[in-house]
């Protein structure tokens, strides 16, 4: 059973094979053997429960080797190796302009033991760097160079950061697959259809849309349809806005009043109301921004948002 999980890309853990006479703390930044080769990671016990879930999950990442404890001096090279990432990423943005290609560099990763450094991009259509991989081996000598397309989403996941609710990325922090996601999640849960209040920094719909949509179903049926006409204790009214999870209604009368009511205190009745429905001042929802199809339809886009090539 596994007594330690390293820290890996986009905030996952990996099970560590760790020899039974080595006790690490907590937070120990340990040389593994990882399918990019030696990498300095950092290692965390692992409890008996998550231990049996990793033994017992068919999802479980295969477990690197564990090489050593870093030394003093292996800190100071993992930190020249940080600022030899920087200046690495600038060197291949630079061959990326000179040769035109429509690539957007995101992250540049050197292994600890510089055999390998991958370059992370992001792009809308394949890109043709064969040249660009010419001039890059003449530059990192006696290095495996690994070019790796990645998607928008997949560029968050890793690049991490706070989401407009004030808490880090989802994808960087916990979620491991993307769904697909629609505006149609949006309108169902009353939201507002800009892409400022709907994307994430992705520039794709905002992940979250759909953790509680399943709620909002639940909670939709029985309610009148927004444009149905209801019977009320103040008299025949047509619905106008309608809030799913607390159960109210807001009814749009003949002399323009509005009224919010719970979906028990009123009665679907087939009747013509003269009513026009408009968004009423209680839809705090309501949005200045301009949106057309063609900005939702980006929104919308899956391709290649998420390759899962990190």
């Amino acid at each position: 059973m596994f007594k330690y999980a390293v820290h890996y890309l986009k905030n996952t853990f990996v099970p560590l094979n760790c020899p039974d006479n080595v006790n690490l703390d907590c937070g120990t930044m340990v040389i593994a053997r990882t399918e990019k080769g030696e990498e300095a990671l950092k290692a965390f016990l692992v409890t008996k429960e998550v231990a049996e879930l990793f033994e017992k999950s068919e999802k479980t990442p295969a477990p690197f080797e564990f090489i050593r404890v870093m030394t003093n001096e292996d800190l100071m090279v993992l930190e020249e190796l940080k600022k030899e990432e920087v200046t690495s990423f600038f060197k291949c943005k630079e061959l990326v302009k000179k040769h035109n290609l429509n690539m957007n560099l995101v992250q540049c990763r050197i292994t600890f033991d510089r055999r390998k450094i991958s370059f992370y991009y992001t792009a809308p259509e394949r890109v043709d760097f064969r040249e660009l991989l010419k001039d890059l081996t003449q530059v990192f000598k006696r290095m495996r160079i690994d070019l790796r397309h990645i998607g928008v989403r997949d560029e968050s996941s890793i690049m991490d950061g706070c989401g407009i609710c004030g808490k880090p990325f989802c994808c960087s922090s916990y979620l491991r697959k993307f769904e697909s996601i629609n505006v149609k999640l949006a309108k169902d849960q009353g939201m507002p259809i800009a892409p400022s209040k709907i994307s994430g920094t992705c520039g794709r719909l905002l992940c979250c849309l759909t953790y509680e949509y399943s709620n909002y179903i639940e909670a939709a049926k029985g309610m009148p349809p927004i444009g149905s006409t209801v019977m009320t204790a103040q008299g025949l009214g047509k619905v106008c806005f309608i809030q799913f999870l607390n159960n109210s209604v807001a009814v749009k009368f003949e002399d323009g009043k509005i009224k919010e009511y719970n979906k028990t205190e009123i009665e679907m009745v087939d009747a013509d109301v003269n009513v026009d429905i408009d968004i009423p001042a209680i839809n705090n929802y309501s949005t200045d921004e301009k949106v057309d199809a063609k900005q939702l339809k980006q929104l919308e886009d899956d391709r290649n948002s998420s390759t899962g090539n990190v």
